[in-house]
């Protein structure tokens, strides 16, 4: 019988009160934690972390820190990305034992910008059942209370720490029709914001979301250009998670819109910058439109 498995072992503790949790069909258990805020934890989750023959942790201080709080006596075991390749069989000795065991993170939904997913892919390849025990999220939680729509998001974790290879993934990022969702170090913030209102425009609406579900919580809501400079200083505490509207819809136009207003640009300024300020109003292709304002001004001159 393994440390988990006995009544005594698969209790926990809520409200001051002991309960037993239910014995688990032998599986790994993807369990979310909170990630801030202990008391976001749910039942199910703790029924999970008790009844688990062990738990498989990021770090075993911080969630030894919650089994405590809620009286928890499963065995921890750290599972990172550093330990992973040695740690996996492991894990997938326990499941072909009969025991079940619960995959957790420091915070929040595991395999969100963590190892976890290989471990995920060779407990499926070996035949085991993978079940998720749903809960708290940061990208969820931001986006949720962020402002921004929320009915196309893409989660794009870390970027990049160097600044071309960050400029490039942002480049690559702002054309993408969706609520974009970003995790970054509060150091990297500010230096950050100054890139995307460089790269996606000062204007463009966005949140800066920090220390999630703890005392200090707060959201920043306004433009690129307007958060660059609320966090141009030192750099804030906690957690970040950034969230950007998708791009604005460039309305389409047709060729005789197009024609009219490389008409009125040409007036005054030069083919090429009429051609690229077109661009920038229709959307349509700059080259194109250099083709067509070189037919216009020839059409006129004849």
């Amino acid at each position: 019988m393994t440390p988990a498995e006995s009544a005594e072992s698969r209790r926990y503790i809520l409200s001051e009160h002991s309960f037993s949790a239910p014995r688990l069909e032998p599986a790994l258990y993807i369990v979310s934690t909170p990630i801030g805020n202990l008391r976001d934890i749910t039942v199910r989750a703790l029924e999970t972390l008790a009844a688990s023959a062990v738990i498989a942790c990021e770090d075993t201080r911080v969630t030894g820190t919650l089994t405590h709080r809620y009286g928890l006596k499963t065995p921890l075991m750290p599972y990172h990305e550093h330990n992973s390749d040695r740690q996996r069989p492991k894990i997938l000795e326990t499941l072909e034992g009969g025991g079940s065991v619960a995959l957790v993170s420091d915070a929040g939904t595991p395999l969100i910008s963590d190892p976890g997913y290989r471990l995920v892919r060779d407990v499926v390849e070996a035949g085991y059942n993978v079940i998720p025990i749903p809960g708290a999220s940061a990208l969820l939680a931001g986006l949720v209370g962020s402002g921004l729509p929320s009915d196309t998001l893409l989660f794009a974790g870390f970027l990049p720490t160097k600044s071309g290879q960050k400029k490039t993934r942002l480049a690559e990022l702002s054309v993408i029709p969706a609520t974009l969702v970003l995790y970054e170090s509060p150091r990297r913030l500010g230096a950050t914001l100054a890139i995307m209102v460089e790269v996606m425009g000062a204007d463009r609406e966005a949140s800066v979301a920090r220390e999630l579900t703890k005392r200090f919580e707060t959201f920043e809501r306004g433009t690129l250009s307007s958060l660059a400079q609320t966090f141009s200083g030192d750099a804030p505490k906690g957690e970040i998670v950034i969230l950007i509207a998708p791009p604005e819809e460039k309305p389409e136009a047709d060729e005789a819109d197009a024609d009219a207003l490389l008409i009125v640009a040409m007036a005054d300024m030069p083919v090429s910058t009429a051609a690229k300020k077109v661009a920038k109003q229709t959307g349509l292709d700059r080259n194109e439109l250099y083709k067509r304002a070189l037919d216009l001004k020839s059409e006129v001159a004849s």
